[in-house]
């Protein structure tokens, strides 16, 4: 997921767990006389953001895989169906997500992925387990992202049905969590009608299923004709359905790529999360790279925030870090630091 979860898989290289790179600093004010004194030694009170932000697993994947990435996603792919355990090589444990979110970063909300559970889609013993970690440390869990199941833009009717079928145990697992969510895929190989077409149809039989739980099902621009902006509306217009909806990721607008993995032909970001935060249940703060000012390089937070603000939204913003220059725990912390930096200045 650098753009496109598949392709950022088969460029992974491992990172080392460091240590935080904005913890936070003294403020250090110089004093001209008492009166100004008095007045810069003031607290000020943040503003409230209209948004809460979450963390996604997927800024720990480096930490949680190890090298299980390194061969491709066909290997990966492979060892989910065989030994999905096996793949879980990083230095952290996946089980201990919710803690590691709280305790190492603040934040008191989670967005699962599945892959690193694939063994424990009918494992509900691990899942109570999960959700004692969860109350314990008072976490909310958000939603859960399914990949390897199946896409429901799948053109092919039988495969397309047994991929709506593959994802209903993440539809359980997310209700006894408590998540409001489970994000899937609207890839499919075809002309982008052909693929819209069965994604219309994959989405409006999940989520049937969903809206029977009480869960909404939830589309990522993820690579493909998924990555248009326009396409990707016009799907959730035709499913028009209040359970299903988008969760607009601030980088993954490469449509296709060259055989080197860059971005061959990108959709315009902006334009994009403004065509899908009408129908947004969730927003993905993707994060790469930043300045010396603690901006993302690739992307101007404060001009999709104030998108995503422009209409109207005001639920989660998941941490979705994927650079390689900080470490993971830095790069989440830079893109809290960001994110509330942009929040407050918005609200």
């Amino acid at each position: 997921m650098i753009s496109n979860r598949r392709e950022n898989i088969k460029t992974l290289t491992t990172d080392v767990l460091g240590t935080g790179l904005l913890g936070a600093l003294p403020l250090i004010q110089s004093c001209q006389n008492k009166s100004t004194s008095v007045e810069t030694n003031q607290t000020k009170t943040p503003n409230k953001m209209f948004f809460d932000i979450s963390l996604a697993q997927w800024s720990l994947h480096k930490s949680f895989f190890g090298d299980s990435l390194s061969k491709g996603f066909g290997p990966f792919v492979k060892g989910l169906r065989e030994d999905p355990d096996s793949l879980l090589r990083g230095e952290l444990d996946p089980i201990n997500f919710p803690i590691i979110a709280k305790q190492e970063y603040g934040l008191n909300a989670v967005e699962y992925v599945n892959t690193f559970y694939f063994s424990k889609s009918k494992d509900m013993d691990f899942w109570k387990g999960m959700k004692d970690r969860c109350d314990g440390e008072g976490v909310k869990s958000v939603l859960i992202m399914c990949d390897a199941l199946g896409d429901m833009g799948e053109t092919d009717e039988s495969k397309r049905k047994e991929a709506v079928t593959n994802h209903h145990p993440w539809v359980d697992i997310a209700k006894f969590m408590g998540c409001h969510a489970i994000r899937v895929n609207a890839a499919g190989s075809g002309s982008a009608e052909d693929v819209k077409d069965a994604a219309v149809q994959g989405l409006g039989l999940l989520t049937e299923y969903g809206k029977s739980n009480g869960i909404k099902i939830i589309v990522e621009n993820h690579g493909g004709h998924s990555s248009n902006g326009a396409w990707l509306a016009d799907v959730m217009t035709q499913v028009n359905d209040p359970f299903c909806g988008t969760l607009p990721d601030f980088g993954n607008f490469c449509i296709t790529r060259n055989e080197d993995h860059s971005c061959k032909e990108e959709y315009d970001r902006y334009l994009g999360m403004s065509e899908l935060m009408p129908f947004a249940k969730g927003i993905s703060a993707k994060a790469h790279e930043f300045d010396a000012e603690g901006n993302e390089t690739k992307t101007d937070f404060m001009r999709m925030m104030k998108i995503a603000k422009d209409a109207g939204y005001s639920g989660y913003v998941d941490i979705e870090y994927e650079g390689n220059t900080l470490s993971e725990p830095d790069g989440i912390r830079a893109t809290i630091a960001l994110l509330k930096k942009v929040g407050e200045a918005l609200s």
